[in-house]
């Protein structure tokens, strides 16, 4: 029997021209839908083609012994990705994040089709190189950093990963009630909602509120512990603010819902797929088993 060869799995997402012809049927619509508010219609597309310019490189700088597979970012909860697989995401910082909880031990290496257009914090490899890393990659021999991730744990047995943050609190960002529990201490609350970021993660949304609030929690992107924080705790008879924010390791933080109904649990910000967490439900946040590894050279 042959072996089967490595693969490479190109993950993108649909680039604004895309969406917009998925909208509109026609670039003609499109065009029109743009001028009427004093946009380009030459602008999306010469974005559009520089993005598929970029991914034909990419694609022709894998070596032709292996095989290769392409899956958008809409389609990542259906595909089967092999423990042998070498990832490429090929867009914004967000697609490495979209496909890491999709992940085991998989390398991931991240190209970034517009450096002018994007920050490139996870996306670092210049398409030119891609195919020295890719190799790399696979011999043991790229630079890689493994970046901890945040899981959630819930009573009934799901799981939820992320790269950057886990949210626990009402799905319309109204008041959501909860009793946390964290390091021997315990306190029913009344917020916003609560985050829990990885050291990845502390540079986004976590990062936000930890400037509003002067809670900040250092965090190295490798370190084995993830980060809380509470968003607009409200002090009353029947709940506290003492527990604001803090560092976790080994056994976390539990939550317990008081909410009757639109309670929520979701990952990196993708708010549509989320876990129902209402009342009497409990969740479990800390640092994630599996890491992200991230192939930077």
């Amino acid at each position: 029997m042959v072996a089967l060869t490595h693969r490479a799995v190109f993950v993108i997402r649909e680039t604004d021209y895309e969406a917009l012809i998925a909208r509109h049927a026609t670039s003609g619509q499109a065009r029109f839908f743009l001028e009427s508010r004093g946009q380009k219609l030459e602008d999306v597309v010469e974005r559009h083609e520089r993005f598929h310019a970029v991914l034909s490189q990419a694609r022709a700088s894998v070596p032709g012994e292996w095989r290769q597979a392409l899956v958008r970012r809409a389609d990542l909860d259906r595909f089967l990705f092999a423990s042998d697989d070498v990832v490429v995401a090929v867009g914004q910082d967000g697609l490495v994040a979209n496909v890491a909880k999709y992940l085991g031990a998989q390398p991931v290496i991240g190209v970034n089709p517009a450096p002018d257009l994007y920050d490139g914090v996870l996306v670092r490899v210049a398409v030119e190189r891609l195919g020295q890393v890719l190799t790399a990659s696979v011999h043991g021999a790229a630079q890689v950093e493994r970046r901890t991730m945040v899981q959630a744990v819930l009573d009934q047995g799901e799981t939820l990963f992320a790269l950057n943050e886990i949210f626990v609190g009402h799905r319309s960002h109204q008041s959501a009630r909860y009793r946390v529990e964290v390091a021997g201490e315990a306190e029913d609350q009344s917020s916003s909602g609560l985050i829990v970021a990885s050291g990845t993660g502390v540079t986004g949304w976590a990062r936000s509120i930890a400037e509003a609030t002067h809670l900040a929690v250092p965090l190295g992107t490798e370190e084995a512990a993830v980060g809380y924080w509470v968003r607009e705790p409200f002090p009353s008879i029947a709940s506290g603010t003492r527990l604001r924010a803090g560092k976790l390791i080994d056994a976390g933080l539990l939550v317990t819902s008081r909410m009757n109904d639109g309670g929520v649990v979701f990952a990196d910000g993708i708010e549509q797929d989320f876990l129902a967490f209402e009342w009497g439900r409990q969740v479990r946040l800390s640092p994630a088993d599996r890491t992200l590894n991230l192939a930077v050279a």
